[in-house]
């Protein structure tokens, strides 16, 4: 998956928007029964997602590996059912998606760590590296 990068940003972008709707909700209507909820679209869905794919843009060689198209595929998801499943729990009383939710993200995070070892570790070859930041002016 060639544009994982981009992916997780727009998803990340995604998520700060409903996280920030949330907590204004919350604000005016000064109910916040529902804050772990508001804080765990901000952070797995918009910190981490971004954080994840900011990582797969600086390191390009790591976003076409077939563990970083299943981080994908397990992180995007647990990042939207996660603060839904704890909704669930908080409202209903029923955390079954909030603890499968969990552990699908767990099972995201041990992609983004193989996918590191792999490339920084056990590599054989070269080392990935950082792409270079263009600083030139914009005129």
């Amino acid at each position: 998956m060639n544009r994982v990068d981009r992916y997780f940003l727009l998803l990340s972008a995604a998520c700060l928007i409903v996280g920030v709707s949330l907590g204004i909700g919350m604000g005016i209507a000064h109910d916040f029964q529902f804050a772990p909820v508001h804080a765990h679209i901000n952070l797995l869905g918009f910190v981490s997602l971004a954080v994840f794919g900011i990582v797969y843009k600086l390191y390009p060689e790591l976003g076409r590996s077939r563990l970083a198209a299943a981080h994908l595929a397990v992180a995007a998801p647990s990042a939207v059912l996660f603060p839904l499943g704890i909704y669930l729990s908080i409202a209903h009383d029923n955390p079954g998606l909030a603890i499968a939710a969990s552990l699908l993200w767990f099972a995201g995070t041990l992609c983004f760590f193989a996918n590191l070892t792999r490339a920084f570790v056990f590599a054989r070859d070269e080392r990935p590296h950082a792409v270079q930041a263009d600083l030139r002016p914009v005129a």
